[in-house]
């Protein structure tokens, strides 16, 4: 199993987060442009390092997709608020046959985990794609699918509108999407949230969302 982590100066996070990484999965690391060591960071732990150098949290997942090797892959941030852990309960659906996308639906474990302008943001989101007929409630960073059939979306959108464009490309494909629950935590000390972390990066997220919205109509096409 091949697990991608966006990275963006987060190495003060990365050897928890590859530490916890369960048995069999495979880290691709892809260094977004980080000035802090992440990239060396990540190799010292014995990651496989995929550098990106155009800068955009989609272009850094989307490089990570197009290195992996394995069948099924992960998508996680590299910031230490998700478990590791959780990623065999994404996983299994997706290897049963059960779902093509499985996403992981964040639970904060305590109320600030979360800020306000973030959650308020995703919620907007969550709710406009159910009304395109996704049963999601969380436009979740976390997430696990078949390598082949995401890469055959199409996905364009290579900034923070590219999870919301997999999931109304993968709607309008007809896939299976499931929400499993994921316990949210702080992220590691030393590390700073690009969404979360200010109103400012929520609004240009909710900006890059609301573009990716307005350009990709319901068949999938833009």
């Amino acid at each position: 199993m091949d697990v991608v982590l966006p990275c963006l100066d987060e190495a003060a996070a990365l050897p928890g987060v590859l530490r916890a990484l369960p048995p069999g999965y495979r880290a691709l690391v892809v260094d977004n442009g980080s000035r802090d060591g992440s990239a060396e960071v990540a190799a010292g732990c014995g990651a496989v390092v995929v550098h990106e150098p155009r800068r955009g949290y989609g272009a850094a997942v989307h490089a990570g997709v197009r290195h992996a090797s394995a069948d099924v892959v992960c998508v996680l941030d590299a910031d230490g608020s998700l478990d590791p852990a959780a990623l065999p309960d994404l996983v299994a659906p997706v290897r049963a046959g059960r779902a093509d996308l499985a996403v992981g639906r964040r639970v904060p474990v305590h109320r600030h985990t979360w800020p306000w302008h973030a959650r308020a943001g995703n919620t907007v989101l969550a709710a406009r794609l159910r009304r395109r007929g996704l049963p999601v409630r969380d436009i979740g960073p976390v997430r696990a699918f078949r390598r082949d059939d995401l890469l055959a979306l199409g996905v364009v959108d290579r900034a923070f509108g590219y999870p919301l464009e997999v999931l109304i490309r993968a709607a309008a494909a007809g896939w299976r999407v499931v929400e499993v629950d994921v316990a949210y935590r702080p992220r590691a000390a030393g590390t700073r949230s690009k969404v979360s972390g200010s109103v400012r990066g929520t609004l240009r997220a909710v900006r890059d969302m609301t573009a990716v919205l307005a350009t990709t109509r319901p068949g999938g096409s833009r």
